[in-house]
């Protein structure tokens, strides 16, 4: 089974920076293992539904950001370490949000992937004004 779990997320005032990290376990009933997952980032605010933020596919040279977050935010993939990193920059009030990672089993890390098929729990993210 495949287990994602999120870290990094916190209280940041306007313009600051946040590192989220989402560390990748296990394997699949195939025996796929991370080398091969694509990963993703979404978002959910309160009151909102989820949306995609940022992707890295499995070889980790695409990379693919929504347009709110294009450059601001930078995602990386340590295959060394089984995690992917989301490197926040000049934070605004409207990314708080919960942070989830997921990953995407066509290796894409595209937003419209239907790959996307284990989840991690979540990590929140406020940013105040």
């Amino acid at each position: 089974q495949v287990q994602l779990v999120e870290s990094g997320g916190g209280l940041v005032q306007v313009g600051g920076s946040l590192s989220l990290s989402c560390d990748v376990s296990g394997s699949t009933p195939s025996g796929r293992t991370f080398d091969s997952f694509g990963v993703g980032w979404f978002r959910q605010a309160p009151g909102k539904e989820r949306s995609f933020v940022a992707g890295v596919g499995w070889s980790g040279k695409s990379t693919t950001y929504a347009d709110p977050v294009k450059g601001r935010f930078t995602i990386s993939r340590d295959d060394a370490k089984n995690t992917v990193h989301l490197q926040m920059n000049s934070l605004k009030p409207e990314d708080t949000a919960d942070y989830y990672c997921a990953v995407d089993l066509t290796g894409s890390g595209l937003a419209r992937s239907t790959g996307y098929k284990f989840w991690g729990q979540g990590t929140q993210v406020t940013v105040s004004s």
